[in-house]
């Protein structure tokens, strides 16, 4: 139909140049924007958008006004390989593309979600939008080169880390950096891969992978069991310095926290002031009682944190 060609011909900006899906719910999509990659920092996000006219994967069809498509757009931070295909190190300025670290939304069917299913349904050469101009404050500019840097992450939270990880890695950064990430199965874990070799490749980088749904996780028969652990369990236990690899001090340690608000479970301030946290326990919580400060406009600190959704 003519009115599809002229909605993707005035909206649609960029090609996809690969997927790759770790599995139907979860891949990695880089895409080249048309004219060049727009500037951006590790950590910001930029918006990713399809017509409602685009099919789905997951067998709804697409309704939408035959006179007038509308475009659906989502904010997607930018993921970073780390490594190229010689499993050298790669940040993101160095990438002739933009990568995307994406999960498949799941919700009822009287209420689907507009937008992942039909980027799911994209295949190489493929076109979307990108949304051009960057945004977000969530950033490594105040570390500090000898800082110890902690990234803790859930599922696809993880994709900011990447890139920042990447590009202090690229710095020559002279202080310990580990990323933590948590997710329900091994096989949600899409980079692992590229986190072991740079742990090879860089001896002060550490990653650490936790799961909740495998055999370890709830049998106590398996020979490997740990029990349920997310992100909580392991900075509220004792020994998460053996783990993580140095202690989280105030005066050298810079946490970066993205995924799930109850895993970052930001307070809010009552009347006098206080900070009051969510009953169940968050990692700003438990931060907070190690003396670590949230970085906020008004009060810097060095818990650095980005809600995912």
């Amino acid at each position: 139909m003519r009115v599809l060609e002229t909605f993707r011909e005035a909206n649609y900006n960029a090609t996809v140049e690969e997927i790759h899906f770790a599995h139907d719910e979860l891949m990695i999509l880089r895409v080249v924007t048309d004219g060049g990659k727009p500037p951006f920092a590790a950590g910001q996000y930029l918006t990713l958008g399809l017509g409602d006219c685009e099919p789905r994967v997951d067998g709804i069809p697409s309704v939408w006004n035959v006179d007038a498509p509308r475009l659906i757009r989502r904010a997607y931070s930018v993921s970073c390989p780390m490594l190229d295909e010689n499993n050298r190190l790669l940040h993101c300025d160095e990438c002739p593309f933009i990568e995307f670290y994406i999960v498949l939304v799941q919700r009822p069917i009287d209420n689907p979600p507009p937008l992942t299913p039909r980027l799911f349904a994209l295949k190489r050469g493929d076109r979307l939008a990108v949304g051009m101009k960057p945004h977000g404050h969530y950033s490594i500019d105040a570390v500090r080169n000898g800082d110890n840097v902690l990234f803790a992450a859930t599922g696809t939270g993880e994709a900011p880390h990447n890139a920042m990880i990447a590009e202090l890695l690229a710095r020559k950064h002279q202080g310990r950096i580990t990323a933590v990430t948590c997710v329900r199965r091994k096989y949600d874990l899409a980079y692992l891969a590229a986190h072991r070799q740079l742990e090879q490749l860089f001896p002060q980088y550490r990653y650490i992978a936790l799961t909740t749904r495998e055999p370890e996780n709830f049998d106590p028969e398996d020979p490997g069991y740990v029990g349920k652990r997310y992100l909580q369990d392991l900075f509220s236990s004792s020994d998460y310095v053996d783990t993580v690899g140095f202690e989280l001090q105030p005066e050298d340690t810079r946490v970066f926290l993205c995924g799930s608000p109850s895993m970052i479970g930001l307070p809010t301030l009552d009347s006098t002031g206080t900070l009051v946290f969510p009953e169940s326990l968050g990692m700003a919580e438990i931060l907070t009682q190690k003396g670590m400060h949230l970085d906020e406009p008004s009060r810097p600190g060095n818990v650095h944190f980005e809600k995912y959704w």
